[in-house]
């Protein structure tokens, strides 16, 4: 086999963890051609990419069916020995049935996998069973059966942006999430920072939409070493920044899988989620904070609420700030 093509146009974190999959085929297929299909915004993840060729970006917000055909006439002429695809969804099952491939692979539950050449079952909540081990299963016909960890590749360049950062011992927070449930609470942030030792740097990573609560959390710790980034890194900026920070707190959200992108230590504060959905940290050096009091709502979801269901968010509140201190 000499061309493949992955497809997933998920989120930031499912793309993330999409890498494994090409990780093995390079592994096992080391001079093919590995191309990808993702969501429009995310292109920069692959910039200079050692080995993945081609990225076909699909806007889902606007035409987002002429797009769809766009990328399906493209995809058809490339004529790939396989396609893999992660996701369960119409759209990108009829692009792997009928890609002119002449292998594909995807899921069961996947509306068009009844033209797939293989199908795989596909369950989540197995306690023990990570996405990339779900994921894995998708080529193990052609690999083995072990997965490997996603990985991402800033350039030199990139790491000579972030150079002057790492002056002194730091440590990465990523405080926000676009779930509210999924979010370890802004009160709780500045009582953890407040407990940072004087002579630690702390680096509040996120976006543009989050600026404003990097902000509220600086200004209730005024007297710590903290800097928000928020909005001035790139993704693949703040995977290099993340990669030699003495630690990474994080949330159950795409910070999350960029440490892990880069095998950099971790700690992820579980709140209405958890972690046997498969979701979890990969680096070597990674827990799980969470709540230890078996709270019967929890999880309430597989992605997170916009407000707690039961209006107490106790899954949050229940977490000892003792976990993330210890950590340091």
């Amino acid at each position: 086999m000499k061309k493949f093509l992955v497809i997933q146009t998920a989120s930031i974190g499912d793309v993330i963890l999409a890498t494994a999959v090409a990780e093995k085929l390079h592994v096992y297929f080391p001079d093919s051609q590995i191309d990808m299909m993702i969501k429009k915004g995310y292109e920069s993840l692959f910039a200079d990419h050692p080995y993945i060729n081609k990225v076909f970006s699909w806007d889902k917000k606007k035409h987002k069916y002429r797009n769809l055909f766009s990328i399906w006439r493209q995809i058809r002429r490339q004529r790939y020995d396989l396609i893999v695809n992660i996701q369960r969804y119409a759209a990108t099952g009829f692009i792997t049935a009928f890609g002119k491939a002449k292998e594909t692979s995807g899921f069961n539950k996947n509306p068009f996998s009844l033209f797939f050449t293989h199908k795989v079952k596909h369950v989540i909540g197995v306690k023990g069973v990570h996405e990339v081990d779900r994921n894995q299963k998708l080529i193990e016909h052609i690999t083995d059966n072990k997965p490997v960890r996603p990985a991402l590749y800033p350039s030199e360049e990139v790491f000579e942006k972030v150079k002057h950062y790492k002056t002194d011992k730091y440590i990465c927070v990523a405080p926000c999430s676009l779930w509210f449930t999924k979010q370890f609470p802004e009160d709780l942030w500045v009582q953890f920072l407040r407990l940072v030792p004087n002579d630690l740097k702390v680096y509040l990573l996120g976006g543009k939409d989050d600026i404003a609560l990097c902000d509220r959390i600086i200004a209730n710790v005024p007297d710590k070493q903290i800097e928000s980034l928020a909005g001035q890194l790139n993704l693949l900026e703040s995977a290099a920044l993340m990669r030699d920070a003495k630690m990474n707190y994080v949330n159950d959200s795409s910070p999350m899988h960029l440490a892990s992108s880069q095998n950099a230590p971790t700690t992820a504060i579980y709140c209405s989620t958890v972690s046997d959905f498969g979701f979890g940290p990969l680096s070597d050096d990674s827990v799980v904070v969470e709540e230890n009091r078996n709270l019967k709502c929890r999880p309430c979801g597989l992605h997170g609420f916009k407000e707690c269901p039961k209006e107490h968010f106790n899954c949050a509140y229940f977490i000892d700030i003792k976990e993330l201190t210890d950590r340091l």
